[in-house]
């Protein structure tokens, strides 16, 4: 049977009016953030972490140790704090741990691997402000799902030691848009589309490799990174960047949960308080950060 919700929410998508101008873009994705009031109970902080605006949220019982470093999505080009803070602060909850978000530098007027960079940083401030590595869950949606595993990636090449653990939700990982989904789930996504993947990766790459193994990770060597929960919708043209991250992680020994949720369309999460598998997904999310960040330093579940 068809999730209601999902259905009502494609309904309210569909009337969405869409811009082609990227300043207005960017109003717009922040006015969808700021329209989802926050729970009383978090508190919010700004904070400059090695450079990078970011911005701390916790809930009463988060534990001080733990930390979910999350990586917006946007395509590299819209997105920020204001966006996504009702979706992150719900998963720090979940994971029962604080948030640190970044505000990463967009594209084009910032372009790859600016985001990698402010990534890596963010880490760099993390650990010098006294959390283990094995409290750190990186997490992130859509081109922020493929952020976590390009900053593993960067985190592993500067010698550091890998997070607890990675959560991509909804991973852009292919800059060239070949996986096979593109074209089978377009009927059925309503939010992510072949033209605006290509256009947006065009500006954040300017001019740089598509197989950048920072910029589309399933062209890097995955081997030594942390576990990985992956979670996908159905409904998703990027439905085969997620399957083929899991098997290119899972061929490097890399403990991947591949999580493919019926009917759902891009990044579900955020739209949690209209739409209870986006809360599942989220619940789901912040039980194995909370798993693997009370694991230590182990590489497998």
């Amino acid at each position: 049977m068809s999730d209601p919700e999902i259905i009502a929410l494609r309904e309210v998508i569909a009337r969405r009016v869409r811009s082609d101008d990227i300043a207005q873009r960017r109003r717009d994705i922040d006015a969808r953030g700021r329209q989802y009031k926050l729970a009383a109970d978090i508190s919010v902080a700004p904070v400059t972490a090695n450079g990078v605006k970011s911005e701390w949220t916790a809930t009463p019982d988060a534990e001080t140790g733990k930390v979910v470093l999350f990586l917006h999505g946007g395509g590299y080009v819209i997105g920020s704090l204001d966006s996504h803070r009702h979706m992150i602060s719900e998963m720090g909850r979940a994971a029962r741990a604080r948030t640190l978000a970044i505000d990463y530098r967009l594209a084009p007027e910032h372009p790859f691997p600016a985001a990698v960079d402010d990534s890596l940083a963010a880490y760099r401030f993390l650990l010098a402000n006294g959390i283990q590595p094995s409290g750190i869950t990186i997490a992130g949606d859509s081109a922020g799902g493929g952020l976590v595993v390009a900053a593993m990636l960067a985190i592993r090449d500067a010698g550091l030691p890998q997070p607890a653990c990675g959560w991509p939700i909804s991973p852009w990982v292919d800059m060239e848009a070949i996986g096979n989904s593109m074209v089978s789930k377009a009927a059925t996504d309503p939010t992510v589309q072949k033209a605006g993947i290509l256009d947006m990766a065009k500006q954040y790459l300017n001019g740089a490799d598509p197989r950048s193994p920072l910029a589309a990770p399933i062209y890097a060597d995955l081997r030594g990174l942390a576990p990985m929960l992956i979670q996908v919708g159905a409904a998703e043209t990027l439905l085969d960047d997620a399957i083929r991250l899991a098997q290119v992680a899972g061929a490097a020994d890399v403990a991947v949960d591949l999580q493919i949720w019926p009917e759902m369309i891009h990044v579900w999460h955020i739209f949690h308080p209209e739409l209870s598998a986006g809360r599942r997904a989220i619940a789901a999310g912040g039980d194995f950060a909370r798993a693997m960040m009370s694991r230590g330093s182990r590489t497998g579940f």
